[in-house]
């Protein structure tokens, strides 16, 4: 239903602050009646209402309107931007552009401009902002509109803009978008033309910069056009960028004559164009410049004319190591007189000398080293030496008392009484050798003498001498040197030890006397190893014994016996040999070459051999007998091969005494294997002693029958007496009855006594008619028995006697016990009465077990 309009602003007044303005323009705008609210928006304005929707209604309506929309849009502070702007993209794109300036915008306002083709805007906008997110933007490859905007920027927004940022800005948008070409035209456009950055100092250096880098075609034309830039700084890019014409053209406008002319060496590398430059500048620096160029390709005079030229001595280094390389010592000479002027340098001295050295100028050596001078004259004269400058090495060496060097070098000049005259006066070692050497490769034997005597009183030098002298054969005079040498005052060891290996070496016969004169002045180690590389034994012998290494000097002994051996020297070293080996294979030795000194030998050896070892090789070798004295020697070690040994042998000489005493002696061995091995022997006191050997070994019944068999009756006797067995005595007897030996039997009764029983012997006697043969084994046991009986009987009656004395003893002891418990009581105190606080009264000491005290005051038991 339509209302008036009027009606309905009067209704909206009415209501004013009470009425939500964001539906209510929401409702109107959707109507196209926001008209309606404009007396209503101002006067909440009037009010001083903030509220963004009022502000926003009011501008949509002033817009609509065209009541001066723009100076809203620029002065209402209070307005959405985004809001109102867009409400202007379709009414009227440029208000939008102010809206969405006033409230940057930035997207919504290149979107507009973009859409309606206002890029003059849209440029000015961009170069007004100052924003590099927003340059980056919208010069984005990616931005279709990229070129018209580039194009706006450049004719229009930057020759319009008065404000440096906003220059410096956009180009270093440019600079980071990458485009080179459209910066050179965005400068020209400000540099080249009148503008009020024309001059700019950074704007130049900055179209240059970028030319060389995109456009190197224009960069002559700029420099030509230009006078305000980074001269420098400018060069040195165009240098880096290869640039070099530019570069020189920069450097010269600049006056920058150094920098100019190092293009010209180092980039162009036109020496003659340097040279030409450096005489129209005439210039110390470009001079020097020049002389370094020149050096580097190796120009060296040149060069050196050119550091004259520039009065430059700081290059003096590389000039003397070229000039030294190029072998120009005159302009050398020439170059360090001119630097010697202006420094005070020690290499300048030095190498002026050497330099007249190498010119062969000696008198002017002689003369400068008089003068004043800062030359490290020692390096020089090692320098002049090691160059094979010897006469001008002399000069310096003799000048600064180099006495040691001065040594050498007239070694080197064949002057050698007087390089040993500079020796003595230097009095080192090594210049000592050196003159010695060179007089001994001279054949100056007599000065090389002088020299070495002062040489091998050093103890690591003197091996040293006596390899060169050997290397060169001279063996007669390095022994005449050493000899000479033991007479010195500082005579040491090595002295004595080499000339012994020298002995050992070239002079054999001398070799002997000299370990015994001096044998506690030798290493002995040193001089062993030279006696053994040269084979003599004997020395090498006495040396080991000398050293204690006894087992050493045994085997050389046993191994080279016909010049080595001595047999006392021998059986002393034998004596202290630490390993047992060598015992047996000394014996083995003797055995083999002097078998008549092998007793004499082991009788030194017998507390310190196996005598068990050494019968074991004799017995192989077979000459056990051979040995015989050194076996009975040692026999009362009781050694079963020992006696084995010996008893064989006697079985051999069929000396039974021996045997038999050895037996008796000697018992580890095996006795019943000798027995059997004697008992069917042909003589008869063998086989006694095998009869006796089974005697002694427990084997009765055999020892018997041996006796029996040869009617060695009284042996068989005393075996069976021996034996203790009773069966075997009455055998015994039985077979003197079948003999018919009665006399043997009534032997046999008594040597058997304790064996035979009474019963048996009367048995057999009253059978075979021998009661007179068995009568006094009878007496003899009836007087036996008889003594016996006596014996058990007073044993009998002393054992009664002992009884009957305990039992008396023991009826005494109760009767003393019985009177201890009478007399008790009375030496008991009364028992308390009650109540007196008494407790109670001990027991008696009787009934715990104790005999019973007497009463105090009564005497001892032993009183009554």
């Amino acid at each position: 239903m339509s209302v008036p309009e009027d009606f309905i602003k009067g209704l909206i007044l009415s209501v004013r602050s009470l009425l939500p303005v964001e539906p209510l323009v929401e409702e109107c705008e959707k109507r196209n009646r926001l008209r309606l609210l404009t007396q209503f928006l101002e006067h909440l304005v009037s009010e001083g209402s903030q509220d963004v929707h009022v502000h926003n209604a009011l501008g949509k309506i002033i817009i609509d309107s065209n009541n001066n929309p723009e100076h809203f849009l620029t002065t209402n502070p209070y307005y959405d931007s985004r809001v109102v702007g867009k409400y202007c993209e379709k009414r009227d794109p440029t208000l939008a552009v102010v809206a969405y300036r006033r409230g940057q915008c930035d997207e919504e306002l290149v979107n507009v401009t973009n859409k309606n083709s206002l890029f003059k805007l849209q440029a000015r906008y961009v170069v007004e902002r100052m924003d590099g997110d927003l340059w980056e933007k919208v010069l984005n490859p990616e931005n279709e509109f990229r070129r018209q905007l580039i194009d706006q920027v450049v004719s229009t927004a930057l020759p319009e803009s008065k404000s440096p940022e906003q220059v410096s800005a956009a180009v270093k948008a440019f600079m980071t978008a990458d485009l080179p070409h459209e910066l050179i035209e965005l400068l020209e456009k400000i540099v080249l033309q009148n503008s009020a950055f024309s001059g700019n100092f950074n704007l130049q250096n900055l179209l240059i910069l970028t030319a060389i880098k995109a456009d190197p075609s224009r960069v002559m034309d700029y420099i030509n056009r230009l006078d305000n830039f980074d001269g420098p700084a400018v060069g040195e890019v165009a240098v880096e960028a290869q640039l070099y014409e530019e570069a020189f053209a920069i450097f010269k406008k600049f006056n920058l004559n150094v920098q100019a002319v190092n293009v010209l060496l180092d980039n162009i590398r036109s020496i003659d164009r340097a040279v030409e430059f450096a005489f129209r500048v005439e210039e110390e620096a470009v001079w020097s410049q020049v002389g370094k160029a020149q050096l580097r390709e190796g120009l060296v005079s040149d060069a050196i004319e050119s550091f004259i030229r520039a009065d430059d001595d700081t290059q003096f280094l590389d000039v003397i190591r070229a000039a030294e390389d190029a072998n120009v010592y005159h302009d050398l000479v020439r170059y360090l007189l001119m630097v010697r002027q202006k420094t005070k340098e020690p290499r300048v001295d030095s190498e002026l000398i050497y330099a007249y050295a190498k010119i062969d100028r000696l008198g002017e050596i002689e003369e400068f080293i008089l003068m004043p001078n800062v030359a490290n004259l020692p390096n020089v004269g090692d320098r002049l030496y090691d160059e094979a400058l010897y006469e001008a090495a002399k000069i310096i060496f003799a000048f600064i008392s180099n006495w040691a060097k001065l040594a050498c070098t007239l070694v080197k000049l064949r002057q050698f009484q007087g390089a040993v005259d500079a020796a003595r006066k230097a009095n080192s070692s090594k210049t000592w050798k050196e003159v010695c050497f060179a007089c001994v490769d001279a054949e100056e034997f007599r000065l090389a003498q002088i020299c070495g005597l002062n040489i091998i009183i050093q103890v690591d030098d003197l091996e040293e001498v006596s390899e060169y002298y050997q290397n060169r054969g001279c063996f007669n005079e390095l022994i005449s040197l050493m000899e000479s040498g033991l007479g010195l005052e500082r005579a040491h060891m090595g002295i004595f030890t080499e000339l012994g290996v020298l002995y050992a070496r070239y002079r054999h016969e001398k070799l002997m006397e000299h370990i015994k004169l001096f044998a506690t002045r030798l290493n002995i180690p040193k001089l062993i190893r030279a006696c053994d590389e040269q084979q003599h034994w004997k020395e090498l012998t006495y040396l080991y014994i000398q050293y204690d290494e006894f087992d050493n000097a045994a085997t050389t002994i046993m191994n080279h016996s016909p010049e080595a051996w001595d047999h006392m020297q021998f059986k002393d070293v034998a004596v202290k040999v630490a390993n047992v080996e060598l015992y047996y294979k000394a014996v083995h030795f003797y055995l083999q070459e002097h078998p008549d000194l092998i007793n004499d030998l082991l009788n030194v050896l017998a507390l310190r051999v196996d005598h068990t070892r050494v019968v074991d090789i004799m017995r192989k070798a077979g000459h056990l007998l051979l040995v015989k004295p050194y076996m009975v020697a040692v026999q009362s070690n009781n050694v079963s091969a020992v006696n084995e040994a010996l008893n064989e042998i006697y079985v051999e000489e069929e000396d039974y005494d021996r045997l038999r005493e050895s037996i008796d002696m000697h018992d580890n061995f095996d006795q019943i294997g000798l027995a059997q091995k004697i008992e069917k022997h042909e003589l008869l006191e063998m086989r006694r002693v095998a009869a006796y050997i089974y005697k002694k070994a427990g084997r009765w019944k055999q020892s018997i029958a041996l006796s029996k068999k040869d009617n060695l009756y009284k042996d068989a006797m005393e075996t069976c007496s021996q034996s203790g067995d009773r069966e075997l005595a009455e055998e015994l007897l039985v077979y003197f009855i079948e003999q018919g030996k009665k006399e043997c039997f009534a032997s046999c009764l008594f040597v058997c006594y304790d064996l035979i029983r009474p019963d048996v012997a009367l048995e057999l006697a009253w059978m075979n008619n021998m009661i007179d043969f068995a009568f006094p084994y009878l007496l003899q046991f009836i007087r036996e028995y008889m003594g016996k009986v006596d014996e058990l009987i007073k044993g009998k009656i002393e054992a009664l006697s002992e009884v009957k004395a305990k039992e008396k003893e023991e009826k005494e002891v109760i009767a003393q016990q019985n009177m201890y418990a009478q007399l008790l009581p009375l030496a008991l105190p009364a028992p308390p009465m009650p109540g007196m606080g008494g407790g109670f009264a001990p027991p008696p000491m009787g009934g715990m077990g104790m005999p019973p005290m007497p009463p105090f005051g009564m005497p001892p038991m032993g009183s009554y």
